[in-house]
């Protein structure tokens, strides 16, 4: 049986309705928006990705129950830390997450995300996987990126099948520093200033962070870590 679409007319609709957009101070649940041109506007918001590295190579090497359960076990551990830390998991995209930090401590709770995930990842899963399968030369890498920036969310897809889409340069920079290599943390400048001195600074005062410069984005200033914060 075939349905019927009719696609122009519903694409002329979403150009040429008008936009309703609400401030909000939180990141909005998919029901709190309407289908229609209706957007929920954060005034500054923190984005985070959290990104396995290396999950093609482990699909195309290991058998599938390995690879279900170190996707299971770090996107677990990224999950618990980020609601912890107050972050809104916002979606999860094969083996990768993102997260919304709101509020006045947006940005050290998400960076303080990260570098528990980096913890999580080098104290807990790794010696987790050597201790369930010591024949198996695998180890487990990932990425974090951050960046903070006015966000915009607006609902997708059709009835009984959408989701939120994320509008704005934080969800775009955060999900891109992901794809860096060298060390799991990568955040924008606005992040490094405006985050506090307790995940800028060790308890001995030295700094954790390494500035660079983002090639590909007009040489953009950003910090890379590979430290990590105890829980």
């Amino acid at each position: 049986m075939t349905t019927s679409l009719d696609l122009q007319s519903e694409v002329t609709q979403i150009f040429s309705e008008r936009w309703t957009v609400e401030r909000t101070d939180n990141a909005p649940d998919p029901t709190q928006l309407r289908l229609s041109n209706h957007s929920k506007e954060l005034e500054a918001a923190t984005v985070l990705y959290a990104d396995m590295d290396g999950s093609t190579n482990m699909v195309d090497n290991h058998d599938w129950q390995f690879s279900a359960e170190i996707y299971k076990a770090y996107l677990r551990c990224a999950a618990r830390i980020i609601v912890a830390e107050g972050g809104d998991i916002t979606a999860y995209d094969g083996d990768r997450i993102m997260a919304v930090f709101t509020g006045k401590y947006k940005n050290t709770s998400a960076v303080k995300s990260a570098l528990k995930i980096n913890y999580a990842v080098q104290d807990i899963i790794r010696p987790a996987i050597s201790s369930h399968y010591s024949s198996q030369s695998f180890v487990l890498n990932h990425i974090v990126g951050i960046d903070m920036s006015p966000l915009r969310a607006a609902r997708i897809g059709v009835r009984g099948h959408n989701d939120l889409v994320w509008v704005g340069r934080a969800a775009n920079y955060a999900a891109k520093l992901t794809g860096l290599s060298g060390k799991p943390i990568w955040i924008t400048k606005d992040v490094y200033l405006a985050m506090n001195n307790e995940v800028k600074l060790s308890d001995r005062g030295e700094s954790m962070w390494e500035r660079r410069y983002w090639t590909k984005m007009n040489n953009m200033e950003i910090y890379n870590s590979n430290w990590k914060y105890r829980f």
